[in-house]
């Protein structure tokens, strides 16, 4: 096949001209392909760009611009007087090209040549829905952001002399700057005792629980959590082939008597806890049991793996502080994020430890980000120093206290008596329990029907326990008014 009159070049060639992709791009992609695969080999003649453009229906310039693309890349040799060929010495005869539809080149494998392990373990529910309106586990509204000032200040940040040298390739060991001011907030606010050198800074909870995990957890190890706890959690200790025992909750949180039988009769690696608004009922774990874990947690020589996800969002008094505050062991991993009222963007989290753990997790750390995002670190020290995320919480959380009162109002006006739920002092969600003859999954459906997304990892039905938790964080008011009106026609209709 040297003739460029018998190679079917409409046959691995189609243009897509709905396509983000220039044509010639296109073009000289799908003769790439050809050529990995064997349909065009080493030597072969292509057709003038005359002859090519009137055979695909192009502009002559669109082949000329396609193939000093293949020339500028090498896949092409074109010779003065001669014509163009496949580069190459050539060794082999082509394979044949039967039609568009069997050689595909034109679209990426729908399937690998190969095996791999799938883990069914770490499946996640992905939003798919187009709806105009979605109900969160309880996210800030990224309208309440301080976008411009976050703009401003790393804008500013980026151009000083002394960020440039973050910009380089560096073992990640976090903003210093940052560092140790974030340890100064979080010794003013949550009662901690610590330095810059017990903290590690990480893009998010999850990614801070995984990376503890990794380093804490093997397999058979066993993890207690509550008996509802947080499914993205949860499947990052089954990952780590950790076994996972669950303990009841109550109105005081997890039952600590259940926790020390389990001790009694197991050895017991890992709790993780969410004691400040537990995910996802939102109760917060009692004093009298905060301070029992951490002597269960010092006798047994479990960890406690503290999750804080919501700290900075209380309202009715003075948050309890976390058991990190408490722990004069070295038994609890503190787990938290800043600062979540930015926007869930803003992928900024933290682990607090001790020393010795903190410099091994900075090991696996540095396998993974290996650059973090330094800049951003620098500006957020900014913004503690200048007190600006201590005026940003004061201000929103006002605003949330009031989109939890309001919200709790409407659900009580419009959904009771199919509803119950006792409205939590902090956090960004409302745990509503159901009446048990309702089907949940038939509301998410009818909601979908009224434009509202009802996500189903904020579904919990059992034949113990039939409840949503929802968030209203990103509501204002009239959204509020809006999305309440269609999860009650969603419920009527469900039944």
């Amino acid at each position: 096949m040297n003739s460029p009159v018998d190679v079917p070049f409409k046959s691995f060639i189609v243009i897509d001209r709905q396509s983000s992709t220039a044509v010639y791009l296109q073009i000289a992609t799908q003769i790439i392909n050809a050529i990995q695969r064997g349909y065009l080999v080493a030597g072969t003649a292509l057709p003038g760009s005359r002859s090519l453009a009137k055979t695909l229906e192009v502009h002559r310039n669109t082949i000329v611009s396609s193939f000093d693309e293949l020339n500028a890349q090498g896949w092409i040799d074109i010779v003065p007087n001669k014509g163009t060929f496949v580069a190459g010495k050539k060794s082999q005869k082509p394979q044949k090209i039967n039609s568009f539809l069997q050689t595909d080149l034109a679209h990426y494998p729908t399937r690998t040549g190969f095996v791999f392990k799938k883990n069914n373990i770490l499946d996640h529910p992905v939003d798919q829905s187009k709806s105009t309106w979605t109900f969160t586990d309880g996210i800030p509204d990224i309208r309440l952001s301080q976008i411009a000032q976050l703009s401003k200040w790393y804008s500013a940040h980026l151009q000083r002399k002394s960020s440039q040298k973050h910009l380089g390739y560096h073992q990640h060991e976090g903003n210093e700057y940052f560092k140790e001011n974030l340890a100064n907030f979080l010794n003013l606010s949550r009662g901690l005792h610590i330095s810059k050198s017990n903290i590690m800074i990480t893009r998010g909870i999850e990614m801070g629980i995984y990376i503890a995990t990794e380093m804490l957890i093997e397999p058979m190890d066993v993890v207690l959590v509550g008996e509802l706890s947080y499914y993205a959690t949860n499947m990052i200790f089954q990952k780590a082939g950790a076994t996972l025992l669950s303990v009841p909750m109550d109105e005081e949180g997890i039952d600590v008597d259940a926790v020390k039988r389990l001790c009694e009769t197991t050895k017991i690696r890992m709790l993780y806890l969410t004691p400040h608004h537990h995910y996802p009922t939102t109760v917060t774990l009692s004093v009298e049991r905060r301070i029992e874990l951490l002597r269960l947690s010092a006798q047994y020589g479990f960890i406690i793996l503290e999750d804080d996800y919501d700290y900075d969002f209380h309202y009715n008094s003075s948050p309890i502080l976390p058991l990190a505050s408490a722990d004069s062991q070295g038994m609890v991993v503190y787990i938290g994020s800043f600062c979540k009222s930015l926007a869930p963007g803003f992928r900024t989290g933290f682990i607090v430890a001790p020393e010795e753990l903190i410099r091994e997790l900075h090991k696996f750390l540095n396998i993974i980000d290996q650059q973090g995002d330094v800049l951003m670190e620098g500006v957020l020290g900014e913004m503690i120093v200048e007190g600006e995320i201590n005026r940003h919480l004061k201000k929103v959380s006002k605003i949330y206290q009031q989109r939890r009162d309001d919200f709790a109002d409407l659900l009580q006006s419009q959904l009771n008596p199919y509803i119950d739920f006792t409205i939590p002092t902090g956090g960004l969600a409302i745990w509503t329990q159901w009446d048990t003859g309702l089907n949940l999954m038939r509301i998410s459906k009818e909601c979908l029907k009224q434009d509202l997304y009802l996500p189903t990892p904020l579904l919990y039905q059992s034949k113990n326990i039939t409840a949503m938790r929802l968030g209203f964080g990103n509501f204002n008011q009239n959204e509020m008014e809006l999305v309440v009106d269609k999860l009650y026609i969603a419920v009527k209709k469900s039944m």
